[in-house]
């Protein structure tokens, strides 16, 4: 028991502090799968602040091939906030210093997250892609993800 308490201890460690690791896989446009350089468990982890397209719906495979292009086989810094209800790191991601979730809204490849009337935290980044009307923003039709989910359910 106790071993199995230092281990929990550790991994949670892990999660509020930066680590850096390599991202393995990308599912989509704002989930990776994160190897720490120095080894252990592979992380499945969801970029913090954004919703990005599903893959079934439209721009969710422009999006995913935009995170790819950017993440796939790169080294990463994480920085772990807690884990959602489906076991994903929630964590905000950056590559040379860069935020990979800002990059992905002023792209027009995500929405910025917003929850309860709160503000998102990149819904300025947000709006100058709506007016420069980049990527998923040249859709006047464009859905976030969570009106599609409701109406048409989850891609699986």
């Amino acid at each position: 028991m106790a071993l199995l308490c230092c281990a929990m201890a550790g991994a949670s460690a892990k999660v509020e502090r930066g680590w850096l690791g390599v991202v393995t896989h990308v599912s989509d446009g704002d989930t990776v799968w994160v190897q720490p350089v120095h080894g252990g468990e592979t992380y499945k982890v969801r970029l913090l602040g954004i919703d990005a397209p599903e893959v079934c719906q439209s721009w969710g495979p422009q999006s995913r091939e935009a995170l790819h292009g950017l993440l796939q086989g790169q080294t990463v810094e994480v920085q772990g906030h807690h884990h959602d209800s489906y076991g994903r790191l929630l964590a905000q991601l950056s590559r040379q210093g860069h935020d990979v979730g800002a990059w992905m809204v002023a792209q027009g490849h995500a929405w910025s997250y917003s929850y309860r009337q709160q503000a998102g935290p990149y819904d300025a980044l947000q709006a100058q892609a709506q007016s420069q009307r980049k990527g998923l923003f040249a859709d006047a039709r464009a859905m976030p993800p969570r009106w599609f989910r409701k109406r048409h359910g989850s891609c699986a």
